[in-house]
């Protein structure tokens, strides 16, 4: 007669046969086919800094229009959802052409997140619109002085130092601006205008 350990061990065999071939089987499933390329995991996305020096070297008006747009959403974003959805209407506002209700609620913003350079280019352009350069300039100068590669501000302070007639002033803004975004449109001709009157022309 068969003794009972053994017959224990033959009952047992075929469950632990069914257990390692199903773990086999689930190992192999998690291994990558043989020959099959590794997942790679995905690129990071550019720095800030890797985008404004693409700007800066580009020689294609086309692709440093699309640098200069994935700059300008990384700038527009605050931080604070709070601090976004105002300056989303202030926005509306200013469509609305309802400037003071705009500047209200970009003091708002301003006062919630004074570090952040958007927050003050945006406010500087509702006091544009409502004609007081003054503090649109203070605004601007703030702006960049928070971030200094802004070149929409600089573009901005240069043209409310034309309409002052401030043109020495305007040239350096726009120069600067030049320097950031050589692409950037019209900023050529804006130079090209005031460079005569304010460096002299060649004789």
């Amino acid at each position: 007669m068969m003794p009972l350990r053994l017959r224990v061990a033959l009952v047992c065999l075929p469950a632990l046969v069914v257990g390692a071939t199903n773990a086999l089987a689930a190992a192999d499933t998690n291994r990558p086919a043989r020959g099959a390329p590794e997942a790679k995991p995905a690129p990071k996305p550019p720095s800030l800094d890797d985008l404004f020096a693409r700007l800066r070297a580009s020689e294609d008006p086309a692709e440093a229009k699309g640098i200069a747009r994935l700059i300008e959403r990384r700038l527009a974003g605050s931080g604070s959802p709070t601090a976004d959805l105002l300056t989303d209407r202030a926005r509306q506002a200013v469509t609305a052409h309802d400037f003071a209700l705009a500047a209200e609620l970009m003091d708002r913003v301003t006062a919630l997140e004074p570090n952040w350079s958007e927050g003050w280019n945006r406010r500087a352009t509702v006091f544009w619109l409502l004609t007081d350069k003054d503090d649109a300039i203070a605004d601007l100068q703030r702006a960049l002085v928070l971030e200094p590669r802004h070149f929409e501000a600089w573009m901005a302070l240069g043209r409310i130092y034309e309409a002052n007639d401030d043109k020495a002033r305007a040239l350096a803004a726009f120069r600067r601006a030049r320097a950031l975004y050589p692409q950037m449109d019209k900023i050529g001709e804006a130079i090209d205008r005031l460079a005569p009157e304010v460096d002299g022309r060649d004789l």
